[in-house]
């Protein structure tokens, strides 16, 4: 699956050579890129990880030691209510390896939040996460778990050797659970591309995901939502080792689409760090770009101090525009 890169497009790039994104996105806005709203909450819990996968924005491994103190949870749980946040997206690093996660999820379930965690799969196979699995179904828990194909050569070329089987052997445990047959469970997948190419059609892919998946393993899911690779942190390290960050970014910014801009994330959302220091979006987390804003944290930031505010941008943005577009929820338009 996706062995090349899409078609080269026939039509005149929209951004010129050298313009940065703040100044393509205010070129088609006519003002700077803007944060109106607050719906999502996303929160890191830290970068330790069970793996250490090709494609990571964050470089999260088993060696990394960041992780959110229970004053910051604490911090967060004063926040929320505060403001008009619909839902919060826990992520990291593996979350599961977070020593509170079941604590904090409580406590938002408890304020009526609904939670969604992203995990790699492997991750709640591990001992120490036994249970962790129905704990997330008795709490109404959405799961948006990564799968990058559908294919064991593909997936563990990214992330591993046996990282496919282990991910299939959890998909169908939750299954089991109830996640992807129970409408009221969702289970999402994501898929990312294998290579420095865009994702092919999020709607197209879903189908042959879920052809394969089943006919291959019995599996089913709720959705699949397809995230362009950030040509940061282990991905941008691949690119230079491979040759191709240029001809990456040049992909990127000559596939800039403008119908992409209203379902831009960062405009209706903000990402919290382990540490507290607010973010626009996890992928701006990942590139230490701070929020623009006089208060930075979680620990002293009002709503009044966050919406509205300038969205802090850089080059790595133009993946998120680029072709379909792309999100923590997926493409951004439909072809």
């Amino acid at each position: 699956m996706e062995t090349n890169p899409p078609p080269t497009q026939d039509t005149a790039p929209l951004v010129l050579p050298q313009q940065t994104f703040t100044q393509t996105i205010t070129t088609f806005l006519q003002e700077p890129l803007t944060c109106r709203a607050l719906t999502t909450l996303q929160v890191n819990l830290g970068l330790r990880c069970n793996q250490s996968c090709r494609h990571c924005h964050h470089q999260a491994s088993p060696d990394r030691h960041e992780h959110m103190t229970t004053d910051t949870m604490h911090a967060i749980l004063r926040f929320l209510p505060t403001t008009p946040v619909k839902t919060v997206d826990v992520t990291g690093g593996s979350p599961e390896l977070h020593p509170h996660l079941k604590d904090f999820i409580t406590a938002l379930a408890d304020h009526g939040y609904p939670v969604m965690v992203r995990t790699n799969l492997t991750a709640l196979a591990l001992p120490d996460s036994s249970g962790l699995a129905e704990f997330l179904k008795d709490h109404g828990v959405t799961i948006v778990a990564s799968l990058p194909c559908y294919l064991q050569d593909n997936v563990d070329q990214q992330r591993g050797p046996g990282v496919y089987h282990q991910s299939i052997t959890t998909l169908s445990y939750l299954n089991s659970l109830g996640y992807g047959v129970d409408p009221g469970l969702p289970l999402n997948l994501v898929h990312n591309p294998g290579g420095p190419y865009l994702p092919e059609s999020q709607a197209d892919l879903e189908q042959i995901y879920r052809k394969e998946l089943h006919e291959r393993h019995g599996i089913q899911f709720t959705s699949l939502l397809t995230i362009t690779n950030m040509p940061i942190g282990s991905f941008l390290n691949d690119l230079q080792n491979t040759n191709t960050q240029e001809a990456y970014q040049t992909l990127c910014r000559s596939s800039f689409n403008p119908d992409t801009i209203p379902g831009l994330m960062c405009q209706h959302q903000i990402c919290v760090r382990w540490d507290g220091r607010l973010y626009d979006c996890d992928f701006n987390l990942a590139a230490d770009l701070p929020i623009r804003s006089k208060k930075t944290t979680i620990h002293d930031a009002t709503l009044h101090d966050l919406i509205p505010r300038p969205v802090a941008t850089a080059e790595h943005c133009f993946a998120c525009t680029a072709g379909n577009g792309s999100s923590c929820q997926g493409a951004l338009v439909t072809p």
